[in-house]
């Protein structure tokens, strides 16, 4: 595998844009995978490193590790207490609501092959999403029961971290994401497969905002880190191309435009 995109490093964190399809790190669930982004990060880095959070495997996007335990557990504490804000961009069936918040708790999933296994069942979990819909197509191809089929561009800004909840609570509004296997259509997967050659999880963090573990301190070369990041991931070329062919590049852009001299990284890359 070629060497994982860097989108921000200092001698604290490094932040990765990962591809979809890649682990961040070894799981029960697929022990026949060789790579993890972990893995990868860290021999690419010539130094070890620590998961901070996690991106589901088909969804790609914008990946924090810490390089030390302290800081790890620094912006783990910002998780849990919320104060990092992720953005998502999500293509999904049908036409989304323009805004919409989904505050369905959501039941702890367990995959059959989890080391971790309830002793017996939980109760739901508070679970909430901000969905906002930015651009919409209709396709003159008859996919499921239509004569036309209907797709949206939206932006999904998780509060909560439950697991799959962006996943699962567009599916619960009836606007599963393409190419999801577990939450969505099969039908309307393959037409994007056959059609466009998209054989992945439309479903990217391209943005992330957080305050730095050490805003206000200088690192060594006597510079102040930035007390806000806000740092963002480009599309790969497979979501890009589905993005051009619909008509929806300046729709992106205008979702994603900087808000902030802190910015780190272009917005999208080619579109």
């Amino acid at each position: 595998m070629p060497p994982l995109e860097l989108l921000y490093q200092d001698d604290h964190l490094v932040v990765i844009n990962k591809p979809s399809g890649l682990l961040v790190h070894r799981s029960p669930i697929d022990r026949h995978e060789t790579q993890f982004a972990l893995q990868i990060i860290r021999d690419q880095l010539g130094k070890y490193v620590y998961p901070v959070h996690r991106l589901d495997k088909p969804t790609s996007g914008a990946l924090i590790f810490a390089l030390s335990r302290d800081i790890a557990k620094s912006l783990s504490d910002s998780f849990a207490q919320r104060d990092i804000n992720k953005t998502y961009i999500a293509i999904v069936r049908g036409y989304a609501p323009e805004q919409a918040t989904i505050d369905h708790a959501l039941t702890e999933k367990f995959d059959k092959m989890s080391a971790k296994k309830p002793s017996k069942e939980k109760s739901p979990q508070e679970a909430v999403t901000h969905v906002r819909r930015l651009a919409t197509i209709e396709l003159p191809y008859c996919v499921d029961r239509y004569p036309h089929s209907r797709y949206s561009l939206v932006t999904a800004q998780p509060v909560t971290g439950r697991k799959h909840q962006i996943r699962r609570h567009l599916k619960h509004i009836g606007h599963p994401i393409i190419g999801d296997a577990k939450h969505g259509k099969g039908i309307h997967n393959r037409f994007f497969q056959n059609q466009y050659n998209c054989n992945r999880l439309l479903l990217a963090c391209t943005e992330l905002e957080f305050e730095h573990p050490l805003a206000g301190t200088r690192d060594n070369k006597g510079e102040l880190y930035q007390r806000k990041l806000s740092i963002q991931a480009a599309l790969d070329e497979s979501f890009t191309n589905i993005i051009k062919q619909f008509g929806w590049q300046h729709a992106v852009n205008n979702a994603l435009k900087p808000n902030s001299s802190d910015s780190v990284t272009p917005l999208l890359s080619k579109l």
